[in-house]
Formats: C-alpha cells, structure tokens, sequence
C-alpha cells in the first residue's frame, strides 16, 4: 500500500472511532477511492491521489464541519512528515 492509501486508511479509521461504520460508506461515495471490506481495511487510490484525499476530507468535512477535517489532519499527521510540502494534498497542511 502507498503512503497516499496509507493516509486515506488512517484517516477513514479515525473517523470511524468517531462515527462508526458510517466513516466507510462516505469514503465509498468518494471518486478515485477504492474501499474494500472494513475489517481489512483495504484501501486503494486511482488518479491523482491528492485530488482524491482531499475529496475524503471534504466528504466528511461536508456532513461533520471543521473538527472533522481536524481529526483528518491529526489522523494523518504522523505519515504527512514522509512527504515533501508540494506532495501534501492542500486540505491536510
């Protein structure tokens, strides 16, 4: 799994301690996001995988407001470290 699917995943799993498996079907509903069974956690991104991170940011900022895209931050704060600034998807900085 790339550092991007990585994101995602932690970012989906911390939404879900928050708001139970509702977390996994709004990733579902995200475009370039593939999500498999929730007990595996897997996870993948097709296309341009800022693009996609920052449409799950906004699907759950969409239904939850601004501490939802904190958690998403906090969520992915510990793998953002690996990556350049320019490879940080806009709505994680």
């Amino acid at each position: 799994m790339d550092i991007f699917s990585n994101i995602a995943r932690k970012i989906i799993k911390e939404q879900e301690l928050i708001i139970g498996p509702l977390a996994w079907d709004e990733a579902r509903k995200v475009g370039g996001l593939s999500v498999g069974d929730e007990k595996t956690g897997e996870v993948t991104i097709a296309g341009d995988a800022k693009e996609v991170l920052n449409k799950l940011v906004a699907q759950y900022e969409r239904l939850f407001g601004r501490a939802s895209r904190e958690v998403c931050h906090d969520a992915a704060a510990s793998l953002l470290a690996d990556l350049q600034p320019a490879e940080v998807p806009s709505s994680l900085r």
